[in-house]
């Protein structure tokens, strides 16, 4: 399963980063795709213990019985809810935002488990640093998708 751990996998997600340009139009959803990338910046920040947005009730409620569809093979579906915590507002600087990510994700890659954060996911509640990598992978493959990246 595909994984920001995998070497390969980290090359890919970092390969349709740098096709992605600065007038890339959404799909679906909200966001413009400088809010996007700073939305992915605060989802991986989350992942490596950087930031530690509270459990939601919705998520203490249904988190662990819908984690197993966030760490299938299934594509995460277009639309799906964001946290609050990570909703971006104003209009981040792309390029700035563009670099941070790339950055992000290699350090995250390179750092490997033991570097992941095991503080429970703000919706899915407690997460392996496998599951976490994998829940990575496929939000910034949702979000290139989202961009035709």
């Amino acid at each position: 399963m595909n994984n920001l751990f995998n070497q390969n996998d980290a090359a890919g997600i970092l390969l349709r980063l740098e096709q992605l340009p600065a007038n890339a139009q959404r799909q679906w959803g909200k966001m413009n795709v400088n809010q996007m990338l700073a939305h992915c910046i605060a989802s991986l920040e989350t992942a490596m213990g950087r930031n530690f947005p509270k459990r939601v009730l919705m998520g203490r409620i249904l988190g662990r019985f819908m984690k197993a569809g966030i760490v299938s093979e299934q594509p995460m579906p277009k639309n799906s809810p964001t946290d609050k915590s990570y909703i971006i507002t104003g209009s981040p600087d792309f390029e700035t935002e563009k670099a941070k990510v790339m950055e992000l994700i290699k350090a995250f890659c390179a750092g490997g488990p033991e570097k992941c954060t095991t503080h429970p996911q703000a919706f899915f509640g407690k997460m392996t640093p496998q599951e976490y990598a994998i829940m990575q992978w496929k939000h910034f493959d949702h979000h290139l998708r989202q961009f035709g990246a």
